[in-house]
């Protein structure tokens, strides 16, 4: 248990932790004599010095501690100083790979000059994000590609490799990160030949794993440190390093991320990948042993009959899941056909590494699908497979769901709660613990995030954000719109926005909560815009074109969904006018939800309360927070949603929000809009717009 961290008070007896590290922090600080002050840009905020000295008592009590810090507060360098002064070995785990790059390109290189500390630093990402020389190699020599370009793209993929010293895809310039091909030059889990590899000596994967064996800092991500513990789990050797503390940035992911690595899945990706690799494999190193073609035909065929009778795109619980008799028949069929080819691979294992490791693998798969197919048609607390054993023994009561897409089709079995597993590991660990991010708080309340991850003994604190959100911004709740569940609203928010897109030229985000009023936006707004504006919509591009291009117009508006909600960073006027179209609860169809809900009902809890409203306050926090970026950034919200305002529950979402200066008068806002656009007229080619000639609210245009 860890031991509660004092409360910060006046300047005078302000209550802060007062060993040596968190003097050190303090000094590091100042605004007079502090490392800090003396580079150019420095600004001094209480807040950040609190913040840095209370992260320093937890670094020096080895304590648990969750800590809120708005934005603006300069969090990062609040918790990078006092790991960096103290000379434990830390861990550093973020939810964004883009901020993973910026620690370790230039948040950490620039303190460590600032304060005279040399300290180690490496980055270690998944596997996913490094090239695989053997699997490059054999997918090159074998030439068998489904399109041409893929087969030039990997001519180039071994080109960066060649030159590359950590052959990280996210360095490969003017290779897409997204390609097609990567799939052919990485390496997966299922298909890693490890210690038998004979590439293993240049295995760029090998080679950062031993950089971050070496490091005092390392920089990962929370699917690779939640990776890392499933796998302690499971008892296979550790992915990292272990460290004296562990910082989470971005920390409210965190309980989503654990519930999927902590959980148990089976996809038509996997099986689609083994039948592959069992025909080329097979083919390659035994075609001798048995008709490979015929065996993957085998599992293609068993594959596509379990696609069509998972049905549409949709998010299947367990109800309908025991209804669907032909879907079981089809699992069954599925585990059958690969199971048909394990006699074989077994005999034929010797003849390759390759071989040796599809066996295994094969079985492992064939094992899941019973697995969950038994615990979904036979309930039972303690299943005697190893899998399902796995999900009920390790991470307690299992949720079974289906997620089917368009393309492909996942079996799951979710924990119920992963509180019990976070709360083993951390006790197992005497180490600090240090969870903070812009938006862990509900009402004030922290206990919503302190219960997902089993941190009810941790310290608690919060600083508000220094901005002058009452003074530089507008939260409108427009009056004269309907409810998000009528189905003029889109329409109807459409007509709400306009002419504040056009009094704003733009230099907007419209996030929306599901893709399918994503779509329905872009189709509303497109003809309405003014000249010169640019309408950018997710799917158009990938994520990273599509933020790029917005940064770089004149007048942009991208209309996006869940990816455009957190990790985007515009300051300025560039990004000026945020529009949110309704509350984002959790969709009522997502089955780990109402899983949730019904235990917490049966415990005698209210799910709406103690479930659902605080995870939409956490989403809302997140989208609200792209706005506001720095102390002069000066724009409006518009949340379409009118019942933040109508329904008593608004108040516990308004009050997890900045002080906006809340409206309910589109006019007001145009004013305000205005008002800021004659005092910082801008030299950003926006002027190029029409003039604003648009309907007024309610009107349909010409």
């Amino acid at each position: 248990m860890s031991e509660a961290l004092p409360a910060a008070g006046d300047a005078e007896d302000h209550g802060l932790p007062s060993g040596e590290l968190a003097a050190a922090v303090a000094g590091t600080f100042s605004p007079t004599t502090g490392a800090l002050a003396r580079r150019p840009g420095y600004v001094f905020r209480q807040s950040q010095q609190d913040m840095a000295r209370t992260i320093a008592g937890c670094i020096e009590a080895r304590g648990s501690l969750v800590a809120e810090a708005g934005t603006g507060t300069g969090k990062t360098f609040a918790y990078l100083v006092p790991a960096l002064l103290s000379g434990a070995r830390t861990l550093i785990s973020t939810g964004t790979r883009h901020l993973q790059d910026q620690l370790v390109g230039r948040d950490l290189p620039l303190l460590a000059a600032s304060l005279g500390v040399a300290s180690r630093v490496a980055v270690l990402k998944g596997r996913a994000n490094y090239v695989c020389h053997h699997h490059l190699e054999r997918n090159l020599l074998e030439g068998s590609f489904e399109r041409r370009e893929d087969a030039a793209m990997l001519r180039r993929i071994e080109r960066f490799a060649a030159l590359s010293t950590s052959g990280d895809r996210a360095e490969a310039a003017g290779i897409p990160e997204d390609a097609p091909a990567w799939m052919r030059a990485i390496s997966t889990r299922e298909n890693c030949l490890g210690q038998e590899c004979p590439r293993l000596d240049d295995c760029f994967l090998m080679r950062a794993r031993r950089r971050a064996m070496q490091a005092d800092i390392v920089v990962v991500n929370h699917h690779l440190f939640c990776a890392d513990l499933a796998l302690r789990d499971e008892g296979i050797a550790d992915l990292l390093p272990a460290t004296e503390v562990l910082v989470f940035d971005e920390a409210h992911q965190l309980p989503d991320v654990a519930t999927q690595f902590f959980g148990v899945a089976v996809s038509t990706r996997q099986l689609m990948e083994l039948a592959r690799d069992l025909m080329r494999t097979g083919r390659a190193d035994a075609p001798d042993a048995d008709d490979w073609m015929a065996r993957a035909t085998a599992i293609e065929a068993a594959l596509r009959e379990f696609r069509l009778h998972a049905g549409g795109p949709a998010r299947l619980d367990d109800r309908r899941l025991r209804a669907m008799v032909e879907l079981h028949a089809a699992i069954e069929g599925l585990a059958a056909a690969i199971e048909a080819a394990l006699p074989t691979l077994s005999e034929a294992a010797q003849r390759s590494r390759d071989l040796g490791r599809l066996a295994p693998r094969a079985a492992q798969l064939a094992q899941r699908l019973r697995a969950w197919l038994q615990a979904l048609l036979e309930p039972s607390p303690a299943a005697s497979d190893d899998d399902a054993g796995q999900i009920a023994d390790e991470a307690g009561p299992a949720v079974l769901w289906a997620d089917v897409r368009r393309l492909g089709a996942a079996l799951h079995a979710s924990p119920l709660s992963v509180a019990g597993q976070f709360r083993r590991h951390r006790q197992a660990s005497p180490r600090a613990w240090i969870f903070v991010s812009a938006t862990l708080t509900v009402g004030g309340e922290f206990g919503h995030f302190q219960r997902a991850l089993g941190l009810e003994d941790a310290a608690t604190r919060c600083w508000p954000s220094p901005f002058d959100y009452a003074g530089n911004t507008r939260l409108l709740v427009p009056e004269r719109i309907a409810e998000p569940s009528a189905e003029s609203f889109p329409r109807e928010l459409a007509d709400t926005i306009v002419p504040l897109l056009r009094a704003n030229r733009g230099r907007a985000f419209v996030l929306c909560t599901s893709l399918r009023m994503v779509g329905r936006m872009a189709e509303l707004l497109a003809p309405r815009l003014a000249e010169g504006m640019e309408l950018m919509v997710q799917g158009s591009a990938p994520r990273a074109v599509l933020i790029e291009r917005f940064r770089n117009a004149a007048a942009p508006v991208l209309v996006g969904s869940a990816s455009f909600w957190e990790g985007v960073d515009v300051p300025g006027r560039q990004l000026s006018l945020v529009v949110i179209d309704k509350l984002p609860f959790a969709p009522p169809d997502d089955p780990v939800v109402r899983a949730r809900a019904e235990a917490l009902r049966a415990r005698g809890g209210d799910p709406f309360r103690e479930l659902q409203l605080p995870d939409a306050a956490m989403s809302l926090k997140q989208g609200v927070g792209r706005l506001i970026r720095s102390e002069t950034d000066r724009g409006v919200l518009v949340i379409g949603d009118r019942r933040l305002v109508s329904r008593p529950y608004g108040k516990v979402l308004r009050n997890s929000l900045p002080p906006f200066g809340l409206t309910r008068s589109v006019e007001e806002v145009i004013g305000f809009i205005e008002q800021g656009e004659a005092a910082d007229p801008g030299t950003d080619g926006a002027q190029r717009l029409a003039p604003d000639c648009a309907p007024g609210i309610g009107e349909q245009p010409g």
